[in-house]
């Protein structure tokens, strides 16, 4: 791959950063550039700068990562739209920046993939949702899936309007099982446990089961009758989960609320 520049190295950028050294990137092709010193990578053989106006004149990257938080978008993008110019594609994880956003600022021509990840990518368990702009070729295509793919796995959509569900599933997904476990460990506190052990059950439970529905050919839902016997415990406490005002319906409402703040946040 030719050289490559990474704007914002913060928690995912540099969970990405980690993983493409990991599936052996040279650091010499790579460029970063980060405005906090805590966060600027000291890897060998890497550039990293503080501003964009620091980057090499030479540098003709292939592609340009955008992992900035949206909120800093407007003043980082000026400073790149050279490199668009010069044929770089764009590639974005930045929650809620659309398409248009980019092209508004970056110039009409220039090549754009937006990308929804998720904080999974932090150990390389994440999924990404990624939509090409128009003018994207394959091969470019398949550069940023290979970018995307050293932090988990990699689904592109031909729509749009699909990364406003996307963001509402699994870009903030990892929140609800989060809570999920906070859930579990709050109930089983409630019916004795000492909280510390309340939450290492629901903590390791939960983890382990996530392993084993990624390792697993079988679908969650057989998953979920392989471990429920016939009028058992677990029967008892699904007859409550999956009753109609039980968990879908919340589920339901929620996923809804996230995705309609999506399109809220992308104006």
């Amino acid at each position: 791959m030719a050289k490559l520049l990474l704007i914002g190295c913060g928690k995912m950028g540099g969970a990405m950063l980690e993983g493409w050294l990991a599936r052996g990137m040279a650091p010499a092709d790579i460029v970063v550039v980060e405005p906090s010193a805590a966060s600027r990578p000291a890897v060998a053989g890497l550039t990293a700068v503080e501003t964009a106006a620091e980057v090499p004149a030479t540098l003709r990257p292939e592609i340009v990562v955008l992992a900035v938080k949206p909120q800093s978008m407007d003043e980082v993008l000026p400073g790149l739209r050279r490199f668009g110019a010069d044929g770089a594609v764009f590639l974005s994880i930045a929650a809620g920046k659309t398409l248009r956003y980019f092209a508004d600022r970056l110039g009409a021509d220039a090549r754009l993939v937006r990308a929804m990840p998720n904080t999974p990518a932090a150990v390389r368990r994440g999924i990404t949702v990624a939509v090409p702009g128009s003018g994207v070729s394959d091969i470019a295509q398949r550069r940023c899936e290979e970018l995307l793919g050293a932090v988990g796995d990699v689904v592109w959509v031909a729509d749009e309007a699909l990364m406003d569900p996307v963001t509402a599933l699994s870009g903030s997904g990892p929140a609800y099982v989060f809570l999920l476990a906070e859930a579990m460990a709050a109930a089983g506190a409630k019916l004795g446990l000492a909280p510390e052990m309340a939450m290492r059950l629901a903590r390791v439970t939960v983890a382990g089961s996530g392993e084993l529905l990624h390792r697993s050919s079988d679908s969650a839902a057989q998953l979920r009758v392989n471990v429920t016997s016939p009028g058992g415990t677990t029967a008892a406490a699904l007859g409550v989960l999956m009753a109609d005002d039980g968990l879908q319906p919340v589920f339901d409402r929620a996923l809804a609320a996230a995705s309609r703040r999506s399109r809220e946040l992308a104006g």
